[in-house]
């Protein structure tokens, strides 16, 4: 214990001799990563390590801005009576309130647990549960209902509607095959439908649902294998298509939310992408003509004009130390860029943090394909 102080003041010491903070490049596996700061509006971010299926080793990590501490595994230090994994497969994680729910995929259950004090308040069952949206003291999850299994007669998916009060199902809708994320706008969520259990017969659709009748009023026809969903300030949805691995190429669709139509195709490879002021940060892997290198970019976009700003928005050349590119968050406050590195999906991955000009600030080791980050709120 003694020699575990005596290093973190080591290193705490170092960091305080940096002439300028924003030329600071701590890269280290300790829990200090950053020289500490207070923000006027977040504390920090919840991070959730998605696992290897069928490894049970889903975790949750925490950066603290004030101490500059990034702690592993958390989740498991706050609640030591309940069980030292989490679960299997984390898929998603966000904050509503004084609640952080993190949905564990392959477990088939939302984990509800405080903000503050990380300790667990709850667990919801739903299966094959997805991704969260919330809207008006609501929770929606989506769920692929089936047991995770490729087969091309899956049943339809679903979302369920949860109460942030007493944290029961009130009410669910059937939507497309293997449901993804959801936007929600005008009293109408927006649901990406994969159908990926279904391959190579995707569903090609996004759900409308209309949240006072939960009912499903219209299809809308975007792309195959859909994934990911992001709304501007203007109500334009922008949704991701994996293609498939043959013919289609990965793309990013317009949908426009006062028609409920595809307005455009940007024709850009999403793999993941996040949205702050109107901006969209996103990154994707492109492949040469051979089809044996590939070289991932990571870039910007207005979405205003839908114009691509830039594909190069790491300045200092450290992103070509990120081994495979996965989860994706921007600070709304700082807009410091967090990308995470899954490496080989087998050992720990990494947390990079960039500064808004695309400089590395920290480093450090994660958990188990770290994947997906929730910003705290002061």
């Amino acid at each position: 214990m003694k020699n575990k102080v005596v290093f973190l003041l080591v290193v705490v010491c170092v960091l305080l001799s940096s002439c300028r903070k924003d030329e600071m490049i701590f890269l280290s596996d300790s829990s200090v990563v950053s020289i500490p700061q207070s923000l006027e509006k977040y504390s920090g971010f919840y991070l959730l390590n998605e696992g290897n299926m069928g490894m049970n080793r889903a975790s949750i990590d925490e950066f603290t801005y004030e101490t500059g501490i990034y702690t592993r595994d958390i989740f498991s230090e706050n609640n030591p009576s309940i069980t030292k994994e989490l679960g299997d497969v984390g898929n998603d994680i966000m904050i509503y309130g004084n609640k952080v729910y993190a949905t564990i995929n392959v477990s088939n259950f939302i984990e509800v647990f405080d903000v503050k004090s990380g300790r667990h308040i709850k667990q919801i069952h739903v299966p094959n549960c997805r991704y969260l949206n919330f809207n008006d003291g609501k929770v929606y999850v989506s769920s692929y209902a089936g047991k995770v299994a490729h087969d091309p007669n899956s049943e339809v998916g679903f979302v369920a509607e949860i109460d942030t009060l007493s944290l029961g199902i009130t009410r669910k809708v059937d939507v497309g095959y293997q449901p993804e994320q959801m936007v929600i706008r005008n009293n109408k969520l927006y649901v990406a439908n994969s159908g990926g259990y279904r391959a190579p017969n995707y569903d090609t659709t996004v759900s409308v649902v209309d949240l006072t009748s939960f009912a499903e009023i219209k299809k809308i026809e975007v792309g195959i294998n859909l994934h990911y969903m992001k709304i501007d300030s203007r109500g334009d949805i922008y949704v991701s298509s994996r293609g498939n691995d043959d013919q289609i190429p990965p793309n990013l669709f317009v949908i426009d939310s006062t028609t409920d139509e595809v307005k455009q195709e940007l024709g850009i490879p999403i793999i993941n992408m996040s949205i702050v002021d109107d901006q969209l940060y996103y990154f994707f892997k492109a492949k040469d003509v051979a089809l044996v290198n590939s070289q991932v970019y990571y870039g910007l976009l207005d979405t205003k004009s839908k114009q691509i700003i830039s594909t190069n928005i790491i300045k200092d050349g450290t992103d070509k130390q990120i081994l495979k590119p996965y989860g994706l968050g921007i600070n709304p406050e700082t807009k410091e860029i967090f990308i995470t590195d899954a490496q080989d999906h087998v050992g720990t991955g990494f947390v990079y943090c960039y500064s808004a000009d695309g400089k590395l600030k920290w480093k450090t080791t994660a958990g188990n394909i770290p994947a997906h980050i929730a910003f705290i709120k002061k």
